[in-house]
């Protein structure tokens, strides 16, 4: 049986994991948001970045990718993840349904924000966003990076999120 993970951050261009196979999905009843404070590895606790999270939306759904485990790697894969997401508990790790391009159904390793914890930022505006993520470095380098990595590679599987776009255009403009 195949393990399956949902990427829409930066799973999708640093999945740290032997990926088998992926393939375009759809995560019903989640939004794609910089909700979640990064004082790890895109910010500091004195100077937090954001991280994209999940946020449970009504009638919302987020457009990634599934990646399927490359077989024999599925105890591993867990394990890892659970170390780099779980680092600080506001992410919490669910099994949640994912509809591929062809409309199949997989259950998929997902983690999405704890919208009770203290990490969680929810409906900042883009502006705000913007002026974070221009300034913040964390443990695996500049929120900048982790921002324009995740838009890039939405473009390149043919996904668009209009808020990325708009975030990284922005950013650029006041990283320059």
């Amino acid at each position: 049986m195949t393990m399956w993970v949902f990427g829409y951050g930066s799973l999708l261009w640093n999945p740290g994991f032997p990926v088998a196979h992926s393939k375009l999905a759809t995560l019903h009843g989640y939004a794609r948001s910089f909700c979640m404070s990064s004082i790890h590895h895109r910010g500091t606790e004195d100077k937090p970045g954001l991280v994209l999270a999940l946020d449970e939306v009504m009638d919302a759904h987020c457009q990634g990718l599934a990646l399927a485990v490359e077989p024999g790697h599925e105890d591993k894969t867990l394990a890892e993840l659970r170390e780099r997401e779980l680092v600080s508990s506001a992410y919490l790790e669910r099994m949640l349904d994912v509809e591929l391009g062809d409309g199949s159904v997989v259950n998929a390793v997902t983690y999405v924000i704890d919208p009770d914890h203290v990490q969680y930022c929810g409906g900042m505006e883009l502006e705000r966003q913007a002026q974070i993520i221009a300034q913040a470095v964390g443990g695996r380098g500049p929120n900048t990076e982790y921002l324009y990595n995740t838009a890039q590679h939405l473009t390149e599987i043919g996904l668009s999120d209009p808020d990325l776009d708009w975030l990284s255009d922005r950013v650029r403009v006041l990283s320059a």
